[in-house]
């Protein structure tokens, strides 16, 4: 054992050392007497500092030997002890962090659904829940969440996902067993779904110059097909080469991008087509790639400036609205019905298509305009004219 040397203060030692720039250090431990769980005392030897890496002194080191024989302060090994006692408690406790993981690892998620979800977590509910179990959390704590994310200026959907999202998790545990359920019922802000966008003729062409004045035509290509389809913005942009097929015009997408997780072929228009033939193939898989050959995460800078050069309203979404576009557009012209158009749109039940059985004004008029043939059909001798006479 090496040399322990005496302070001026009893039960104060050190050893000589030296320090990681090469310095001679001291190093400083403290004995005493402690009574142990049986109530019987024992010599404790504890190391306290090191005098440059720690700036310990011996009048330090006898402070801290007073405040431990005193009960002010625990023993190096009752520390510990503790320590580790709130590490197997915390290992035990299902909080919603500890959910959110087993979460993830057990349910298969979209990418936009998985990217959304993590976004969402890491921004508004690690702070105000990541920590406690979901018996922990009241209702006027996930009201005030509410609140700060709608004085944030948040859109309404968002505060809806975020709210889902910490509801979900809460329900994927109570359905393992892992947690008890909330003790209320958290209330969800409504929102309105059924916000459409649609482009005047005018607008079209003003969109589609804003289109062709584009430098990089191979990324204006991703509007154009986007406005030809109708795919929504995640599934287009990990589409890769192998997804399409040219000879019978159609297109894969594959389960792991599309929207509920099954893989759906979809046709493509010849425009459409053509488009995605004059795109020049890059060293990677995708047609839209990324930095390290993987998809591009979006065009968010050249869809807002399209869709002001083209004058669209500011709440016009750049890529959504053009979804939206393609299906008004359609269910619009009287030649698909919705059954098609929830085919086109992947949509997984009606009701998520019917929202575009309004028809534009024009469709409407060549429909009032249907009615003349109640006179063509009534057209003869004993016909009664519009104004009550024959």
């Amino acid at each position: 054992m090496a040399k322990r040397n005496k302070t001026e203060y009893p039960g104060v030692v050190y050893l000589e050392s030296t320090s990681t720039s090469g310095k001679p250090e001291k190093i400083f431990y403290i004995y005493y007497r402690k009574p142990n769980k049986d109530g019987k005392l024992v010599q404790v030897e504890e190391k306290v500092g090191r005098s440059i890496r720690d700036n310990m002194t011996p009048a330090k080191a006898n402070r801290i030997r007073t405040d431990r024989i005193e009960g002010r302060q625990l023993s190096n090994n009752e520390r510990r002890a503790e320590e580790q006692a709130v590490k197997d408690a915390e290992a035990g406790r299902w909080t919603v962090s500890r959910l959110w993981d087993a979460y993830k690892a057990a349910k298969t998620l979209s990418v936009k659904r998985a990217q959304a979800d993590k976004s969402r977590f890491n921004k508004y509910l690690t702070k105000p829940f990541g920590s406690k179990e979901p018996h922990e959390i009241d209702a006027l704590s996930v009201a005030r969440l509410a609140k700060s994310l709608r004085d944030k200026k948040l859109a309404p959907a968002t505060v809806w996902g975020v709210l889902e999202l910490l509801r979900r998790i809460i329900n994927f545990g109570v359905g393992t067993g892992t947690c008890k359920p909330l003790s209320f019922k958290i209330d969800m802000p409504k929102i309105d779904n059924e916000k459409t966008e649609y482009m005047d003729d005018d607008q079209v062409r003003a969109y589609l110059s804003a289109l062709d004045a584009e430098p990089d035509q191979d990324d204006a290509a991703f509007f154009r097909v986007m406005l030809l389809s109708g795919i929504r913005r995640s599934a287009l942009l990990n589409v890769r080469w192998d997804d399409i097929d040219f000879e019978k015009a159609f297109l894969t997408l594959r389960g792991e991008v599309a929207k509920g997780g099954k893989t759906k072929i979809i046709p493509l228009s010849p425009a459409a087509l053509e488009v995605l033939k004059g795109i020049t193939r890059k060293d990677s898989l995708y047609i839209w790639p990324g930095k390290g050959g993987g998809p591009r995460e979006d065009f968010r800078r050249m869809g807002r400036r399209l869709r002001d050069k083209a004058g669209l309203p500011r709440d016009f979404r750049p890529c959504h609205g053009l979804r939206h576009h393609f299906a008004t557009a359609l269910a619009s012209s009287g030649e698909v019905d919705l059954y098609v158009l929830q085919r086109l749109l992947t949509h997984g039940s009606p009701a998520m298509t019917a929202r575009y059985g309004h028809l534009t004004d024009d469709a409407l008029k060549r429909a009032a305009a249907v009615a003349d043939s109640i006179l063509d059909a009534g057209q003869g001798e004993n016909v009664v004219e519009m104004n009550g006479k024959k």
